[in-house]
């Protein structure tokens, strides 16, 4: 398996961007329920209470992301990797940007040092 290409300055543009744009962080995995009482796991920018409440006992302005709504058959990955996906979107949410900014603090220090002696050049 070969490396991907590296990102280049304009992808990373692109993702900062599109990270600026999105709903504010951080987000958060909840467990709520349907009208018929079926498991809808959802991405919002609460936390979880765990008391798995009920439409309309929850605020639809909270959630940014379903990775399943069983009631009606709405969202359901084919792999029932729905807590996962789940888990994954929340942690992007604030990982993204961290990311982007750990990789231009790198290219930065890699620039500015030279690799044969490590010393910062002047």
């Amino acid at each position: 398996m070969t490396a991907p290409d590296p990102l280049t300055e304009e992808e990373l543009d692109e993702l900062d961007e599109l990270a600026g744009a999105a709903t504010p962080g951080p987000w958060f995995v909840r467990s709520l329920d349907d009208t018929d009482a079926m498991s809808i796991v959802a991405v919002s920018t609460v936390p979880d209470t765990g008391l798995s409440e009920r439409w309309p006992g929850f605020d639809h302005h909270d959630i940014v992301a379903a990775t399943l709504v069983q009631q009606p058959r709405y969202v359901d990955a084919a792999d029932e990797r729905w807590d996962e996906n789940a888990h994954f979107i929340a942690a992007a949410r604030s990982s993204v940007p961290r990311l982007i900014a750990e990789i231009r603090r790198l290219r930065h220090l890699m620039e500015t040092t030279n690799p044969t002696s490590g010393r910062t050049r002047n």
